[in-house]
């Protein structure tokens, strides 16, 4: 199965690359190297990896620069590298849509464990072919099978972890969750960040799904000291 898998590193240290390479092939996946920010999005548009290992300090193109663009085209998974002492703002690596993060120097076990825990999770996101799953909620309409949203005839664009947890909550609706909770049936339990990874995709799907001057019966609400729920009002 690894076999088909493409690993994409981009780090601008040679010795770094190569060290990664060889733990994930041993792992039997496919590897491409990139040295510099604008060679990664070049050969990523290309070759279409299954998963990035991104390092932040890269010339040319910063990884922040690197992942913003490939996710105004791309879903695929991004691990960001960071050196030991560089600030590394989650939140930040977050609201660019990075899906984990590791810092140097690490473990090879630690490193090949978190590029299948993040394949995993995605391989589990992928939208389910049999049969239609719809929620809809007088004017929001959530379709599973498609992975699609709409607010009226408008189409939201979310990437897939905000439609799932948006999805959760609703398929749910009126249960409060707490932040570890959805972390756990959204991310899974293999995920490495903390609770602030809820925080920012709650706030994301609210500037998508909520109008200020429109009433709704439904909103997603945070229930404060507990977590967040999706409330449909009777």
């Amino acid at each position: 199965m690894n076999s088909n898998t493409t690993v994409f590193i981009v780090d601008d240290e040679k010795n770094i690359c190569e060290l990664i390479r060889l733990y994930v092939e041993k792992e039997g996946y496919k590897t491409i190297v990139a040295y510099d920010g604008e060679e990664a999005v070049s050969k990523f548009k290309a070759l279409s990896p299954d998963i990035m290992l991104l390092d932040i300090m890269l010339p040319k193109k910063d990884g922040w620069q690197v992942c913003r663009e490939i996710r105004a085209f791309s879903n695929t998974p991004i691990i960001m590298l960071t050196a030991k002492g560089e600030l590394f703002d989650k939140v930040l690596g977050l609201e660019l849509g990075a899906d984990d993060y590791i810092v140097k120097p690490f473990e090879p076990k630690e490193l090949v464990a978190r590029i299948k825990a993040v394949l995993r999770r995605c391989e589990q996101s992928q939208p389910n072919a049999a049969g239609s799953d719809e929620l809809r909620f007088n004017g929001l309409c959530i379709n599973r099978e498609t992975y699609e949203v709409y607010l009226g005839d408008e189409r939201l664009e979310l990437p897939p972890k905000e439609f799932e947890l948006l999805h959760f909550l609703a398929k749910n609706a009126n249960k409060v969750f707490t932040r570890d909770q959805l972390l756990n049936e959204i991310w899974g339990y293999e995920f490495f960040g903390d609770s602030r990874t809820v925080d920012v995709h709650i706030k994301r799907i609210r500037e998508k799904i909520e109008r200020g001057d429109t009433e709704t019966p439904w909103q997603l609400k945070t229930v404060w000291g507990v977590g967040y729920k999706f409330e449909v009002k009777a």
